[in-house]
């Protein structure tokens, strides 16, 4: 029987050579959600998605994307489910030498076969989407950050994708723009139907936008919930996490021998 998640991790385990990054990780990402995968640094968030884009392979446990597992597909499958992914990079990553009206073409001229007039009617659709239409012509270094985001975000979206992921799209933004942001990865989302898998640390925003949440802590899945069970939660690490607390089971210190003893001993 097909199953109603647009995206299903059983089981996924990944190293990078000798190093660890994840370790049995299983979540599911059901069609018209917005779900976040949150933790700290290093704790695989990233990694994880480069293997739902298929960019990685896992070492075990299956991925399955569209109701097919990537580690089956061949490499033109893979290209044919990317059609129908969009991805929103850390930073935006837009191309420097195109301007907003060029970058969210872009995926449009490589992937379609559109005339010219449906692609120039369809990219000032999305930048109108995302507030910018009038920032057209202008080069990613003459907008702001926030606007640089939009633009990027335009182009995440540019083929109406089924699926679409966000690594840390709210890092180095203003409080304006990230609300902005915010709502934008929502409201696209829901007008798509697809699903969003938001990479973040902002805890804040995130649980204002998300249905679900995973949290990560050295490879693991170590829990889950809505954002009003998490707000909830009793749970050290996520406490500690929601509530932005400096010690808990993320401690302050790294691991060191007895400070008097050391002081003692002169070392």
């Amino acid at each position: 029987m097909p199953s109603a998640n647009l995206v299903e991790v059983d089981a996924v385990t990944f190293g990078y050579n000798a190093t660890p990054v994840l370790a049995g990780v299983s979540l599911a990402i059901p069609p018209g959600k917005v779900v976040a995968i949150m933790g700290g640094s290093g704790s695989g968030k990233t990694t994880l998605l480069r293997l739902i884009g298929g960019a990685l392979r896992p070492s075990r446990g299956e991925i399955r994307v569209f109701g097919r597992a990537l580690t089956r597909v061949r490499t033109r499958e893979l290209y044919e489910l990317r059609r129908r992914m969009g991805m929103l990079f850390q930073f935006g990553a837009l191309f420097t030498d195109l301007s907003a009206f060029e970058n969210v073409a872009f995926p449009m001229r490589e992937r379609t076969h559109l005339p010219e007039r449906l692609i120039r009617d369809l990219v000032l659709m999305k930048l109108q989407a995302v507030g910018l239409r009038g920032a057209a012509d202008l080069m990613p270094q003459q907008l702001s950050g926030g606007m640089q985001r939009r633009v990027a975000l335009a182009r995440a979206t540019a083929l109406d994708p089924l699926l679409i992921m966000y690594d840390e799209p709210f890092t180095g933004l203003d409080p304006i723009s990230l609300a902005v942001i915010g709502k934008l990865i929502r409201d696209l989302n829901d007008a798509l139907g697809a699903a969003s898998i938001v990479v973040t640390h902002d805890v804040h925003e995130s649980l204002q936008i998300v249905d679900y949440l995973y949290f990560l802590s050295e490879g693991r899945v170590i829990a889950q919930g809505t954002p009003e069970e998490v707000r909830r939660s009793t749970a050290p690490f996520v406490h500690q996490f929601v509530h932005a607390e400096s010690d808990g089971p993320v401690p302050f210190h790294y691991p060191a021998s007895d400070y008097r003893a050391s002081l003692l001993a002169g070392g």
